[in-house]
């Protein structure tokens, strides 16, 4: 069973708040423009309430392709309708062959049918990344969006991605560090990551931390300890 992590939001203020949860995007090879969604959001009441939510993400690499909403995708708005996720590794130092960290996505024009076949290990993935190949389409006709998906309380939503391009690449190296804000971005939902990250409560995993018991103070500051 794969691993959880675990993000647990107390409202410190005497009145309710909305809250949403999002990850630091991955680092894609090449320099592409990159987007991030909102992968989790619930409202909590005043503090004297002793309420709280939890954010379970499970610690499985997921690869992503969707069909976009618009090659420009907007903030506010869902980054895309049909979606296709296939569990992956990462690539290891030395490319060992039992990591799949290459998994390659299908598109049918006529049927409108969407896939990612099963991975497999591929040369010149970089160390700590995943690799998705893009179909053939049109993108005038189809635009796809291509990155990281995860699982936030078994739901699976794209977390980052890149509008890909036919034929080509998308490396993406994904980041173990999740942000909470206030506001009312539903999963699935276009956000600015610069913007909402200043002054949001991080939750940084990357040192091999399994839990995060964030509280929103009164002064509308944040208290992260980590376990």
């Amino acid at each position: 069973m794969a691993t959880l992590l675990k993000i647990i939001v107390k409202n410190g203020q005497d009145n309710p708040n909305s809250f949403f949860f999002f990850q630091q995007p991955a680092v894609y090879i090449g320099g592409p423009k990159v987007y991030s969604n909102s992968i989790y959001a619930r409202s909590l009441p005043p503090s004297n309430q002793g309420s709280t939510i939890t954010m379970a993400a499970n610690l499985q690499f997921y690869a992503g392709v969707q069909e976009a909403n618009t090659s420009t995708p907007p903030v506010g708005e869902v980054s895309g309708f049909e979606s296709a996720v296939q569990a992956i590794d990462l690539a290891a130092k030395g490319n060992k062959p039992q990591h799949l960290d290459c998994a390659t996505m299908t598109w049918d024009q006529d049927t409108k049918s969407l896939g990612l076949q099963q991975p497999v290990n591929a040369e010149g993935v970089q160390e700590g990344a995943f690799r998705i190949i893009t179909a053939t389409y049109k993108p005038n006709l189809s635009p796809f969006n291509a990155g990281s998906a995860i699982m936030v309380n078994n739901n699976i939503v794209l977390s980052n991605f890149v509008v890909a391009s036919p034929q080509t690449n998308v490396d993406a190296q994904p980041i173990l560090k999740y942000y909470v804000q206030t506001g009312t971005y539903q999963a699935g939902t276009v956000m600015n990551f610069s913007v909402s990250s200043v002054k949001a409560a991080l939750c940084d995993f990357t040192g091999g931390y399994a839990q995060a018991v964030v509280t929103y103070k009164d002064d509308g500051g944040w208290d992260v300890n980590m376990s």
